[in-house]
C-alpha cells in the first residue's frame, strides 16, 4: 500500500470513530426520554438517502411521544444480548458505561447535551450496521419466556394500579371537604386534583430522573411504578366529569378556570419534582463513594429464580388484595356504606390499567405507513378520551336509574375501572416532554385535543341528557 493510500485510510478510520463517537453521544440524549427499542429502531435508519435534519425531527417526534409509556411493544421489540439476556428498558448508567461516560447523568450534571446533526457528507458513506452498539445489558441477567413477561409485567401492573387506587382514595377524604375541605364536588378544586399533583411530581422523580436506575433494578417494577401505580394514583375522566357537571349545572367560567388552573398545577408538579429529584441525585452521588450504580446493583433482579420470587410475592399480594376487597365489597355494600365503591374499584381498576398499557403501544407509532403526526402519543390521548366519554355515560345512567344499587356498581366503575383507564401522570409526562422539545407548541396542542374532545363529547353524552330530559 501507498503512503497515499494508507494516509486515506487513516482519515477514514478517524473520520468514522469520530462520526460513530457523536452518533452515540445523540443515542444517550435520545434514550432519557424514549425506550430502548425505539433507539434502536433510530439508530437502524437508512442514513444514506434521509437528510439529517428530517432524522433529528422524526427522532424528537418519536422520543416525546414516547415519554410516557410504549406499553407491550417494548415486550415483542426488546433486545437480547450475546449472553442471551433480555432488557425491556436498559438503564440510564448501564448506556453511559457502555458508551464510555462512567456515572453520570446526562442531564442533572449537564455533561452531554443534545447533539446537533452531522453534515450530510460525513453521514452519507456510513453503514448503518456499524452505529448498532453492543447491547450493553449485564451478561448475568437471562432471557425469559414470552408468557413470563408478560405474567410478570401484568401482575406488576394490577398490584401497583389497585395500590394507586387506595392512594387516590385516601387524598380524597384527606383534602375533601370531611377533613382538611380544600376540595369539593361544586369547585374547581376538584376532588381528584391533590392526587393528580402527587402522582405528577411523583412521575418527575421514578419517571424520568430515577426510570434508569429503577430499570436497572427491575423493567417490570418501574412499569409497575410508572404506568401502574402512577397511572392508577391519577385519573383524566375523574377530572374531565367535574368539570362537565359544572357546566351542566351553568357555572362555564368554573369549567374553564378548572381544566386551566388544574393543567398549570400538573404541569409545575412534575417539574417540580424533575428539579428536586435532580438535587437529590447530585446530593447521592456526591456522597457516594461508588457511586448509584453499586448501592442498587445488590438488589437488581437479574436471575431466573429472582424473577420467580418477585413474580410470587405479587401474585400473592394480588390475591390477597382481591380476597380482601371482594369480602370488604360484600360487608360494605349490605351495610349500605359508602365505602362499597372503593372495594369495587380495587376490584376492577386492574382492567383499566391492562387496557391503558396496551393502548400505549400506539405511541410513537403516527398514523398510517408514513407514520403521519408521529409526535402524538396516540395511545394516552385514546385511552383518556375513551375513558372520559364512558365516564360520561355512565354517569347519565346514574342520573337516569336513580337508585342505591346502580350509584354504588356505576360510582366503583367509575372510580376503579375508568380512574385506572384515564392517567394524568403520562399525560403530563408527555406534555412536558414536548414543551421542552424543538417544538413547543405541540404541548400546547396536545393538550388542547385531549381537554377539548373530552369535554365536547362529554356535554353531548351528559349534559345534553340531563337538560332535555330534566334529570335531577
Amino acid at each position: 500500500m501507498s503512503l497515499q493510500e494508507k494516509s486515506s485510510a487513516v482519515v477514514m478510520e478517524e473520520g468514522y470513530r469520530g462520526t460513530n463517537d457523536t452518533e452515540l453521544r445523540r443515542s444517550v440524549s435520545n434514550d432519557r426520554t424514549s425506550r430502548a427499542t425505539s433507539s434502536l429502531r433510530r439508530r437502524s435508519l437508512s442514513l444514506s438517502h434521509v437528510q439529517p435534519s428530517q432524522i433529528d425531527d422524526d427522532n424528537e417526534s418519536e422520543s416525546v411521544s414516547e415519554a410516557g409509556d410504549i406499553g407491550d411493544r417494548a415486550l415483542h421489540s426488546n433486545r437480547h444480548s450475546e449472553s442471551g439476556s433480555v432488557c425491556l428498558f436498559p438503564s440510564e448508567d448501564v448506556q453511559l458505561q457502555s458508551y464510555g461516560f462512567w456515572g453520570r447523568d446526562p442531564v442533572a450534571s449537564k455533561g452531554i447535551s443534545p447533539v446537533t446533526p452531522l453534515p450530510e457528507e460525513i453521514i452519507s458513506p456510513l453503514s448503518t450496521d456499524a452505529m448498532i452498539s453492543e447491547d450493553p445489558t449485564p451478561e448475568n441477567t437471562i432471557r425469559l419466556p414470552k408468557f413470563f413477561e408478560y405474567g410478570s409485567c401484568m401482575t406488576h401492573l394490577a398490584v401497583f394500579g389497585i395500590l394507586g387506587v387506595l392512594t387516590r382514595y385516601l387524598l380524597q377524604k384527606l383534602f375533601g371537604p370531611g377533613l382538611v375541605g380544600v376540595t369539593g364536588d361544586e369547585t374547581i378544586l376538584y376532588l381528584d386534583l391533590p392526587s393528580n399533583m402527587v402522582g405528577s411530581f411523583l412521575m418527575g422523580w421514578f419517571g424520568v430522573v430515577f426510570k434508569g436506575d429503577i430499570s436497572y433494578v427491575s423493567d417490570y417494577l418501574l412499569i409497575g411504578l410508572s404506568t401502574g401505580y402512577l397511572g392508577s394514583l391519577t385519573t383524566f375522566s375523574g377530572w374531565n366529569q367535574k368539570m362537565v357537571e359544572l357546566s351542566v349545572e351553568g357555572h362555564w367560567v368554573f369549567a374553564l378556570l378548572g381544566f386551566l388552573i388544574g393543567l398549570f398545577l400538573v404541569a409545575y408538579s412534575i417539574i417540580f419534582g424533575v428539579e428536586t429529584a435532580r438535587g437529590f441525585r447530585q446530593i447521592l452521588e456526591r456522597n457516594s463513594v461508588c457511586g448509584i450504580t453499586s448501592s442498587r446493583r445488590r438488589w437488581r433482579v437479574d436471575s431466573y429464580k429472582r424473577h420467580l420470587v418477585a413474580l410470587a410475592v405479587l401474585l400473592l399480594m394480588l390475591s390477597s388484595l382481591w380476597s380482601i376487597g371482594g369480602i370488604q365489597l360484600r360487608e360494605e355494600f349490605n351495610s349500605s356504606s359508602s365505602e362499597a365503591q372503593l372495594w369495587l374499584g380495587c376490584i376492577v381498576g386492574p382492567f383499566g390499567v391492562w387496557i391503558r398499557w396496551f393502548l400505549a403501544r400506539l405511541n410513537g407509532r403516527g398514523l398510517g405507513k408514513t407514520g403521519l403526526l408521529k409526535w402524538v402519543p396516540f395511545g394516552t390521548l385514546i385511552a383518556n378520551v375513551s375513558a372520559a366519554c364512558v365516564m360520561a355515560a355512565l354517569s347519565t345512567v346514574k342520573k337516569a336509574v336513580n337508585t342505591r344499587t346502580c350509584d354504588v356498581v356505576v360510582t366503583g366503575i367509575q372510580f376503579g375501572f375508568l380512574g385506572c383507564l384515564s392517567t394524568v401522570s403520562t399525560f403530563i409526562a408527555e406534555f412536558n416532554a414536548m414543551r421542552e422539545s424543538k417544538y413547543p407548541w405541540r404541548a400546547y396542542a396536545y393538550a388542547m385535543a385531549t381537554i377539548c374532545s373530552s369535554f365536547g363529547l362529554g356535554i353531548l353524552i351528559y349534559c345534553v341528557p340531563v337538560w332535555t330530559r330534566g334529570y335531577k
